[in-house]
């Protein structure tokens, strides 16, 4: 028996599985991405600077007692509608009226003391007038009398102030108008003046909103505003009433206040979107793409840009001016005419080839 055959299939067999192992596996090939694009162009701006905002009402009263005590009675509530002449607070004023008792009688007295002085200086006179007495005599009859009559008019002035301090005691409100803030409440000690109840007076209203430093100098008194309210798809024309004449100290911004017509009655607080005239921009012909095309490394924005002869894509630095509703404003790095990748920019390499994305769908709702 010979075993030369057996030897050879094995032998060929073990060349075979050593060639295999021996082999380099072929990489597998990225995928080439379908990606969309856009053609860069001129285009019109469509919304200019726009600022939120609340209204307000363009005067508030600040009211406080004219005298100091401890507060009993609160007559209104947070958002409450008052008139003028309502009673809005109460302090105790027992002090006040025991003062009024002692001025008055202290009135009493000086008026008796008058009365006597006055008697006086009618005996006096008499005698005078009789030559039983000198001049000396009466002439001091008659300063005694009008010591007592100034006495009487200064006790009677007394008690007439004392009189207003206790009625000072009621809050009384002198404009209509609704409660926007209580900074008092009921068993606290206040001091004359302090705010007790600030008041949003009746009539015409403000949207008031802040502008930063770099473009205060734009705002000029007179100069037309669009106001639009959150819940409301309405616009209002108002015209920049007053711009503050120092920025806020915690913000550094100023406070910019529109004036709004009478009829445009809109509730106090109301959150407003405020559109400066001074700031619009519509027809501005400018760059625009959508920010999912914006790809931010570190502090810096960049497009893919697509080469239509190659069919690959490079990054292209550019400069964002500002915002457009949802798209970005390019101030610098591209150019009308450029393809940019408008979706899927994250997940793009440099020099990596594409594939224009074609909508399935859309093609065959075309057909």
């Amino acid at each position: 028996m010979s075993f030369k055959p057996i030897y050879a299939i094995t032998s060929l067999a073990i060349s075979a599985i050593f060639l295999v192992g021996c082999s380099k596996h072929e990489e597998a090939q990225e995928p080439i991405r379908a990606v969309k694009v856009l053609t860069v162009g001129a285009d019109s701006m469509h919304t200019g600077y726009e600022f939120a905002g609340e209204v307000r009402a363009r005067a508030e009263s600040r009211l406080g007692f004219r005298v100091s005590g401890k507060i009993i009675r609160r007559q209104v509530e947070l958002g409450q509608r008052v008139k003028a002449g309502e009673v809005l607070a109460q302090l105790d004023p027992q002090d006040y009226k025991l003062a009024t008792d002692a001025a008055r009688a202290q009135l009493g007295a000086a008026a008796t003391n008058r009365d006597l002085a006055a008697a006086d200086y009618k005996r006096y006179k008499e005698l005078k007038d009789q030559n039983f007495i000198s001049g000396a005599d009466l002439e001091r009859r008659e300063t005694t009398l009008k010591a007592a009559v100034a006495q009487y008019d200064q006790a009677q002035a007394q008690l007439s102030s004392q009189g207003n301090q206790a009625a000072y005691t009621a809050l009384v409100s002198d404009v209509s108008g609704v409660v926007t803030s209580v900074d008092a409440e009921v068993g606290q000690v206040v001091s004359a003046g302090t705010p007790v109840i600030r008041i949003a007076q009746d009539g015409p209203r403000d949207a008031v909103f802040s502008v930063a430093e770099d473009k205060i100098g734009m705002v000029m008194v007179g100069s037309g505003a669009e106001v639009t309210a959150w819940n409301s798809k309405e616009k209002l024309s108002g015209h920049v009433r007053e711009v503050a004449a120092s920025a806020d100290p915690v913000t550094r911004t100023f406070a910019v206040k529109v004036a709004l017509d009478a009829k445009d009655a809109l509730p106090l607080g109301t959150t407003v979107s405020v559109v400066p005239q001074a700031f619009d921009r519509s027809g501005v012909q400018v760059i625009k793409v959508p920010t999912s095309a914006l790809r931010r490394d570190a502090d810096k924005s960049a497009v893919w840009v697509l080469d239509v002869s190659s069919m690959t894509v490079n990054l292209q630095p550019v400069v964002i001016a500002t915002a457009d509703g949802n798209d970005a404003v390019v101030s610098s790095g591209l150019k009308p005419g450029m393809h940019v990748v408008s979706a899927g920019v994250h997940v793009l390499s440099p020099g990596q080839k594409v594939t224009i994305y074609q909508d399935k769908y859309a093609n065959a709702a075309g057909k």
